[in-house]
């Protein structure tokens, strides 16, 4: 009897010796779901494909399509092992990131804003190229936002959860001396117990006058209302794809501060993803059925 895989798409290949069956997280799964060893979870369709993992008794993976996974951990049966989907995201994150800062530091917020009102006035404005950035978190995506960084000639100061001096990174205990000297604040980081509120009131503080914080990560690394104070007076601006709490409330005030630019946690899901995606999920398939190790395994 063939293994049975769960997949959100119909367009992959399916290697021999696997009984396909199909689940985008929108539609209903199916009704027989007995068999299911390898799963690989619908990407930004809302909570119930993690919730659909306590309904696959026989369980044995489950393949995420995000990088960050710290909310499926808690609702894997023992012994169901699980892989994320590191580098899926990279470039995606990385475009984002970079169209947040030059959205910010070139003021198109402001031009945009003439354009329907047919205005022609013109200003100089800031600039990437030459801004210190310290980019904060500096796994795979954060690499891939360094190499946009180091294109547009802006120098870089990493920062990772421990100093790797041989890689010239920073702990993140050096964090508070790095702040004073950075034009250009970018997070690339995970929602840990170490990293919750990590960028709060007196972080923020440390930075320059008029430094931009970018968050592409998760929002709880940034005390909302701490940032909140700081781009309310102008001293500080932001452009975030993520927020704490998420999705951001439509009354609350951040949506409307003058150097504040937010987009609704779009970051990694480009046109780009869901061939990269598949490719991936096809690979995982084919190292299953094979028996070889499978790729990015999460240790829990």
């Amino acid at each position: 009897m063939s293994a049975r895989v769960l997949l959100p798409w119909t367009d992959i290949d399916v290697p021999e010796g696997l009984d396909a069956a199909y689940y985008d997280g929108v539609e209903p799964p199916p009704a027989d779901l007995g068999g299911v060893e390898f799963y690989v979870l619908p990407y930004d369709r809302g909570p119930g494909g993690a919730k659909l993992i306590k309904e696959l008794p026989s369980l044995r993976v489950v393949q995420s399509l995000s990088a960050g996974v710290e909310a499926l951990v808690p609702l894997l049966p023992a012994g169901v092992r699980l892989a994320n989907g590191r580098g899926l995201h990279d470039l995606s994150v990385a475009e984002h990131t970079l169209a947040l800062i030059h959205a910010a530091q070139r003021d198109l917020p402001r031009w945009f804003a003439q354009q329907t009102r047919g205005e022609w006035t013109r200003e100089h404005t800031r600039s990437l190229a030459d801004s210190r950035v310290l980019l904060v978190g500096y796994g795979s995506i954060g690499q891939a936002v360094e190499r946009q960084l180091l294109a547009a000639e802006a120098p870089v100061t990493r920062v990772a959860s421990r100093a790797r001096p041989d890689e010239d990174v920073h702990g993140v205990a050096e964090l508070r001396d790095l702040l004073p000297q950075a034009d250009i604040v970018v997070l690339v980081l995970p929602d840990t117990p170490d990293t919750r509120g990590l960028i709060g009131a007196d972080e923020l503080a440390a930075l320059p006058d008029d430094a931009l914080v970018v968050n592409v990560g998760r929002g709880t690394a940034i005390d909302t209302d701490a940032l909140l104070a700081e781009t309310r007076t102008g001293r500080l601006r932001a452009g975030l794809d993520v927020v704490d709490p998420e999705p951001l409330p439509a009354g609350h005030p951040l949506w409307t501060v003058p150097g504040v630019v937010i987009t609704p946690h779009i970051a990694g899901g480009s046109a780009s993803f869901y061939p990269r995606a598949k490719k991936l999920a096809a690979e995982q398939l084919r190292r299953y059925v094979q028996g070889e190790e499978l790729l990015n395994l999460v240790e829990r």
